[in-house]
């Protein structure tokens, strides 16, 4: 399941890259080609996912996606990692786990 969002994250990246380079540049097309192939594998390999695990389980483990775009962020674009952004990000994954404890408790 990680390595799906891994994946996820990493299509990410191209898809800023492409966003970044002039229309229909070579790396403009080479980014975008990179983004949709990394998008289909993707979708394929969250489609297993749902399949074994429950709804609230696979998304509550999605949240792991925001840690990967931080650290891309950081090290592809020299983003800065911010106090709020840090905040923002435990306040949704505290949300998330709290969803899926309450939905296992009853």
């Amino acid at each position: 399941m990680h390595a799906a969002f891994l994946l996820y994250s990493v299509g990410n990246i191209n898809l800023k890259l492409a966003a970044t380079s002039p229309l229909f540049s070579a790396g403009f097309l080479i980014n975008y080609a990179a983004m949709c192939a990394l998008s289909a594998v993707y979708a394929v390999l969250w489609q297993q996912v749902l399949k074994v695990l429950p709804l609230n389980t696979a998304y509550a483990n999605k949240s792991v996606c925001i840690i990967w775009g931080f650290l891309w962020g950081r090290i592809f674009f020299g983003e800065t990692i911010t106090l709020s952004m840090i905040t923002g990000s435990v306040l949704i994954t505290a949300g998330l786990l709290l969803m899926v404890t309450a939905d296992a408790a009853g």
